[in-house]
Order: C-alpha cells, then structure tokens, then sequence
C-alpha cells in the first residue's frame, strides 16, 4: 500500500513534464437536427433505508440484505473489521458483494491453516476464487534477505538464481536468490490443504505484488526491469492455472489522484514496457535467457491503475474544477479512461475508504473517512469503466468497537477511533449496483465511458466528455452501460450542496436504437436508474 508524500507529487507536477503539452481539444458539440425526439423514463434504482452507525470501531453489514458479485467481476476484502461479524457467520463478506478474501482477513484453522502443517485430511472451506493474498516487501527483504526489495539501486546486486559451477560465496547462497524467494509462494497450497504430492502450485486465485520499490534511478532501469520480469514469471510458474498474478506497481500511468488533461496523452511507464535483456552481470547472477525480449507487463494477468484519497478530495468547501484540482469522481474515473486505452489487460483496482497520508492540509494522518456520496458513488462508479475488480484495503485489521478515545493526540482519529459507517455506504452502492442490476454484467454489456452523450442546455447541443472535462465544465457526471436492450445509467453532480438540483439529458442513438431521456439530480446523491429501449 503506497503511503504518497502527494504535497511533493503535486508541487513537482506544475514543473516541465505535466505542463509541457498542449490540452487535448473540446469535443465538437453535435446540433440537435429538427424537435426533440420523445422520451423514455429511466427506473429508477431502490435505495435502502438504515442509519449509519456512529459507533467508533464499527459498522454493519446487515444495512442491506444478500447479494452476490456476478462471476465477471471480483472484489477482494483486505478491509478492517471481519472479526465483527465472523462469529456471527462467517460466509456474510460473500453474501455482501465480496467474492474473495485475502489471507491476513481469513478464518484460521477453517479457511486458511497458518501454522505447520494441517491436520490430514483437513481442507479449506474456501474455493480458489475465493482466496488471495498480498505479498508484501518484507516476503523478499526479510524472510529471503534480497535488500533490492527495499532500495531498487541494489538491483544489479541481486541474485536471479544459483549459477552451476561457480566458487565465489553469493552463488553458494542458494536461498538468497530471487528464484527462491518467489518459488516459494508455491507453498501457498499448504495453508488450504491442497497440495499434490509432487510439484506444489499456490491455490490462490488471485495474488497481488505489493513490493513498492519500482522506483530507481535512469542508469539502473534495465537491471530493474530485468528482476521484475524474472519475479512475475516465476511467480506464475509455480502458481495454478487459474491464479492471477499482478502487482499495484507498475501500472501504466498513475495520475496519482489527479485528473488533468495531459494524462490522456501519457505514455505507458517504463518498468511495464521495458524488455528484459542482458547487461554486463546478469549471466554472473543467474539471468536465464528465456525472458529476454518479454515485459513484466507481458506476464502479469491484470494491471492495478487506481490511486487512494487525500483530504482535499473529501472537502465540499475547496476548489474542485481546475484542471489541476483534485476531484474524487473524476480520479476514480480518470484513472481507468487512461489506462484502459493503454492496454486491454483486466484492470483492478486499490480502494480504501479513508484518506493517505501525504503533505497535503488535512491529511497527514488517515483519519478522514469518505463522506457518504463518495463512498456509495465508489462502489458504483468504478463499476461502470468497464473494470475487472477491486482489492479493498484498510490499515486496520481487527477493530475493538466503543474503545475510549487515546489520550495520546497522535493517535486520535485512528483504528477504533474512527468512524466506520463509510464501509456501510460503500456497501450500500454495491447492492443498489449488483443486487438489482447484475444481470447487466454478463460479459456482453458496452461500457460507454467517454462515448457517453448528454446535453447541458435542454437537448440542443450533445457532447461526449471524458472525466477531465466533465470536471472542468462543472457539470454533472454521467456514466452509461448497454447490454442489448438495457441502458444502465449513473449520475451525480459531485460536491453538490445538499438543496442544490441539477438537470440533464442523455441519449443513445445507436445500433439502431434512438433513446432519450431526462435525469433531475438532488444534491450530490448519487442517480442510478435503468431503461428499456426501443429501437427506431
């Protein structure tokens, strides 16, 4: 989990590379030819009615009732606060829109044997798409002592694999090696009691790198790009076949929770493109040569673009519509437009519900939970970018609910101090989105995006915005899905004040079909509704 010091990414961001460009150009406004065509009504999708809890170190996950993610899609719980219904009844994460679970979250001794070997016999109640792990720096740097893990200059120094027939003392050091450190996650099986007998393979369906030392220096990014092609691909080979293996970095393009213009020019980033070759050592320390000419970006399975909050985002009295303003909606959304266009991988996103820590006001400890609207509006809105899944994080494990507030200042506003009803929201927005519209999600379904039409003046003029502009223009956001006759619609005009109202129009004229229809917004509540439409 990256812990940005964003104050220093933004104030670098106004120099050279971000301002360099020029701004992409306006959309053309297309004219509406001749009278409004009739309209067609969207349904508008059921809200449910609870209070938020306002118990600290809490929260509830019966403010709705079952449903399930649909099988194209998954959402991994690497969130707080599992132990508070556990007890209660351990499958209720499955039956609230989570479809996995990551280990440090899982039942022991039920779903996941931590320690020694499993009774015989014993086997996980837990299928394989319903396990994942992330692997974190401390895996390779302390249980396997490769220091590149923490400071990606020692690249050069690391050990791909033991060599044969070498003398000198760091060959000899079979376990050491990058080789071994990420075999090793083979062993995985164990703790599900699946293993063969012969020719372990990790049974997690999914696997996440959080290693985070993709940063290095010009000089050092062959030797960079070498080890972490080396890595996945050995990862992957003594996964399963139905594991997926990807890491938070690197991604294609990170905005860093930006949404500015220039980033739908950017380029793919080095250490996902970058084609492993040999340099002066790498044959000394054990680089095999059935990588070269292959990316880390060839091998992984996913692509993880998606970046946390900082305060401002939360903040309904700052300036949100400049181009280099910070804006929840247009991030979340941004960050997928430009990234889908970068490679057709599955994309799957980090989410957390509070803000990172980074240097700007109001967010040097993560203790600004998501307000309401954005919390439900994440859990529709990235859904509509067409993504594969979420890991959906926090930096709490357990929580001890109603604990007295610490004496000591610093750790105010954190763990159990914190307010958890953001989680319910979040929730909320799943099941307002899967409960009553999943069918929509079967593999056939159009993610319009930035092909999204709408008129701002009464349906005289169309234009197709992508997040950056919807922004800018300080107009509603509006997001569609297809699925044959289906329209699936969310809105909402992000930071709007409580009595505000906003209107809009969308329409859909194509394959065939000629759909118009008008949205009233209130406040900044989030829209969902659904249509059926007809052709001609």
């Amino acid at each position: 989990m990256k812990l940005i010091a964003l104050g220093l990414v933004a104030g670098l961001a106004g120099v050279g590379y971000w301002f360099s460009r020029p701004a992409l150009t306006e959309p053309v406004a297309i004219k509406l030819q001749g009278q409004l065509p009739p309209q067609t009504s969207l349904a508008l999708t059921p809200r449910a009615r609870f209070t938020p809890s306002t118990r600290k170190g809490y929260y509830s996950l019966d403010v709705v009732d079952d449903f399930i993610l649909p099988a194209t899609k998954t959402l991994t719980f690497c969130g707080a606060g599992r132990n508070l219904h556990v007890q209660q009844d351990r499958t209720k994460i499955f039956r609230r829109g989570f479809s996995s679970v990551e280990q440090s979250r899982m039942v022991p001794s039920v779903e996941f044997w931590r320690d020694g070997f499993p009774g015989k016999g014993w086997k996980s109640v837990l299928k394989q798409s319903q396990r994942a792990w992330v692997v974190y720096q401390n895996h390779f740097r302390d249980a396997f002592g490769l220091a590149w893990a923490q400071n990606s200059e020692k690249a050069s120094e690391t050990i791909y694999r033991t060599v044969p027939n070498r003398t000198d003392a760091s060959a000899r050091v079979n376990h050491n090696t990058l080789f071994q450190a990420s075999s090793e996650l083979r062993g995985g099986c164990l703790s599900f009691g699946d293993c063969p007998e012969t020719d372990w393979k990790s049974t997690f369906g999914l696997i996440f790198l959080d290693i985070e030392n993709d940063g290095t220096s010009v000089t050092n990014r062959q030797e960079q790009a070498n080890l972490y092609t080396y890595m996945i691909k050995t990862i992957k080979e003594n996964s399963s076949a139905q594991t997926l293996v990807g890491s938070i970095a690197p991604v294609l393009h990170n905005s860093v929770g930006y949404s500015r213009a220039e980033d739908y020019k950017a380029e793919p980033e080095w250490l996902w493109t970058t084609r492993a070759q040999h340099t002066a050592t790498s044959r000394q320390r054990g680089m095999p040569d059935d990588i070269l000419g292959k990316s880390f970006g060839d091998y992984a399975d996913f692509q993880m673009p998606g970046t946390y909050y900082v305060y401002p985002d939360f903040d309904y009295s700052a300036k949100h519509t400049g181009d280099g303003d910070r804006h929840w909606l247009a991030a979340l959304l941004g960050e997928q437009e430009v990234n889908m266009k970068l490679s057709s991988k599955k994309r799957i996103a980090w989410q957390w519900l509070f803000n990172t820590q980074s240097e700007l006001p109001n967010s040097a400890k993560a203790e600004h939970a998501a307000p309401p609207a954005v919390a439900e509006g994440m859990g529709i809105f990235y859904w509509f970018t067409g993504a594969y899944g979420v890991l959906f994080w926090d930096d709490q494990l357990d929580l001890t609910p109603d604990q007295p507030s610490p004496t000591d200042p610093s750790q105010k506003g954190l763990g159990n101090d914190r307010n958890y009803a953001c989680y319910e929201h979040y929730v909320h927005g799943l099941w307002r989105l899967f409960k009553h519209h999943g069918d929509l999600f079967n593999g056939r379904e159009t993610y319009l995006n930035e092909a999204t039409e709408c008129s701002y003046d009464g349906g005289q003029t169309w234009l197709k915005y992508n997040a950056n502009q919807l922004k800018t223009h300080d107009v509603p956001f509006v997001r569609a899905i297809v699925n044959g006759d289906q329209i699936l619609v969310a809105a909402t005009k992000a930071y709007a004040r409580s009595g505000q109202t906003n209107q809009i129009m969308l329409r859909y004229v194509q394959n065939g079909y000629n759909f118009y229809t008008t949205i009233t917004l209130k406040g900044d509540e989030i829209y969902l509704g659904r249509a059926t439409m007809k052709k001609g």
